[in-house]
């Protein structure tokens, strides 16, 4: 079944089937009938001459200029070369994808005055398998993503680059494969295209249902750290976190205790510490933490999703024109940011317990750096090296973007978001996070190895996933194929997909 585009109920998780899993779209009929009505009244106020920013007038610092009737249609084509400049490699397919789909949901609204054939060329683009190809630098997040969101709309006129079955093509050329006509320009067309930060919402979008299935696995990892450390499992009852009420911590510890049910450490016959250190007992908190900013972006970015980041606005029932700033990145760049600060976040505390798996004065009986040839042998001592360089990294890319506005055109886009920062900086600080989690993950597996006790069902599961992958480590090899191993078996979400067989849901409310 296609997603039907309508302008309102475009979700995380739709965006992600469309953009990553290729499904096809629809246009709603009475979306198309919107577009159509708000077009015409356009049309009318382009015959009478009403002055009207991006349409019959410069842009940005020149939108004072008035065009004349012959410039009107030209201007667009002009508008689009002008602002097509971007800079160096590639975005990925599925984040083009995405903003393509974003910017036809924002077009069913019925308010943007562009062509129904622009809106019905780019449904084409992406159930034909037709991605522009767009640079990932280049845009300041404020007026829209002008330069990335112009490469798309090149090929609405038949130029630019475009990736279409495995091969980077002369757009017309991947549209003529296609079967796509070209649908050319006109007053508003292109602007209509271009005005919305709808690159870096979608990455947004992209990267929060991937950290949400970070996050769950990072309460897997946390449980098998636990139990290799012998813990006190009161910190983790659903019930201490209940009475203070913040909803991601107690969906943290149900996800622990799932993870935990039928564990011996549970039966109170294993000696356990009164309280154990905060890298511990404070797990429920902070990755709920974590889950409580994502529920908050994602929030946001949903809004986004459906609404009208134009500028201009027009709105056909009350025969208006309205200029403003929708196009601003910043409600969406904003608590991006705090997002790429919780990631960063859970992998401190990550590397914390990774520390004390392999701190002989912490481990509580464990062997140093979990090797029985302690001196002979290093074991995992690097691992943590390992995991020290990708943190500090994710904290250098964690001073938040939304701050870092530098001015441009002639100081009339004075303030700008640098959304399209934020959004960059959060895949390296995700990226990075899949390797801490993957260096815990065999940590974690190495010291249950020395336990003689049942560990809880779901961390069991775990553990035999990570066997999979990687041997337990007896005497010393080289470890980073072990550790990229387990980096890419976290991307895949293995652990979690079997941890979830055998536990249930781990966010049972998503």
């Amino acid at each position: 079944m296609p997603i039907i585009l309508n302008g309102s109920e475009l979700s995380i998780k739709k965006l992600v089937q469309i953009a990553r899993f290729n499904e096809k779209v629809e246009l709603h009929p009475k979306a198309l009938d919107r577009i159509k009505v708000c077009r015409s009244m356009l049309e009318e106020k382009i015959q009478a001459r009403e002055i009207m920013y991006g349409v019959n007038t410069g842009i940005g610092e020149f939108s004072e200029v008035v065009l004349t009737d012959e410039q009107v249609d030209q201007f667009q084509k002009y508008l689009i070369y002008n602002h097509a400049a971007g800079i160096g490699d590639p975005a990925p397919i599925e984040y083009v994808r995405g903003a393509m789909a974003g910017r036809i949901n924002v077009h069913a609204k019925g308010y943007s005055g562009c062509r129904p054939e622009i809106t019905l060329t780019l449904v084409e683009m992406l159930n034909k398998g037709v991605t522009p190809f767009v640079c990932q630098k280049g845009s300041v997040g404020a007026c829209g993503d002008l330069a990335p969101m112009s490469q798309i709309a090149l090929l609405l006129m038949g130029e630019g680059k475009a990736f279409f079955e495995g091969e980077l093509l002369p757009g017309k050329t991947a549209m003529d494969r296609a079967v796509i006509p070209i649908p050319g320009l006109k007053a508003r067309d292109g602007l209509s295209t271009i005005n919305g930060s709808n690159l870096l919402t979608a990455m947004s979008a992209i990267h929060l249902y991937d950290i949400n299935r970070w996050l769950k696995q990072a309460e897997i990892a946390c449980a098998m750290s636990l139990e290799s450390l012998l813990a006190n499992m009161k910190p983790y009852d659903v019930r201490l976190h209940q009475v203070r009420g913040f909803s991601g911590a107690v969906r943290t510890a149900r996800s622990l205790m799932k993870c935990f049910e039928g564990s011996d450490l549970l039966s109170g016959k294993i000696k356990t510490k009164v309280q154990d250190a905060y890298s511990m007992r404070s797990t429920p908190q902070v990755i709920g933490a974590a889950h409580d900013a994502v529920a908050y972006a994602k929030d946001q970015v949903e809004t986004e999703l459906n609404g009208v980041g134009d500028n201009p606005v027009f709105i056909p029932e009350d025969k208006l024109t309205l200029t403003g700033a929708n196009f601003q990145g910043s409600p969406v760049s904003l608590p991006m940011d705090m997002v790429g600060a919780a990631v960063t976040m859970v992998c401190v505390l990550s590397e914390r317990r990774l520390n004390r798996l392999t701190n002989p004065a912490l481990s509580v009986g464990l062997p140093a750096f979990l090797t029985k040839g302690a001196g002979m042998y290093s074991g995992l001592m690097l691992s943590q090296y390992t995991a020290d360089s990708l943190i500090t990294e994710q904290r250098i890319l964690s001073a938040p973007a939304s701050i870092m506005s530098i001015p441009a055109a002639a100081d009339q886009e004075d303030f700008v978001s640098m959304g399209m920062n934020t959004a960059i900086k959060n895949a390296q600080i995700l990226d990075n996070a899949y390797g801490v989690l993957g260096i815990e993950f065999i940590a974690a597996a190495q010291a249950l190895d020395f336990r003689e006790f049942n560990p809880g069902n779901g961390v069991s599961s775990a553990k035999k996933v990570i066997r999979r992958y990687v041997e337990h480590l007896d005497e010393d090899r080289p470890l980073y194929p072990d550790h990229t191993k387990m980096k890419e078996v976290v991307i895949s979400c293995e652990i979690l997909d079997e941890v979830e067989k055998v536990v249930g849901r781990l966010d049972p409310e998503n």
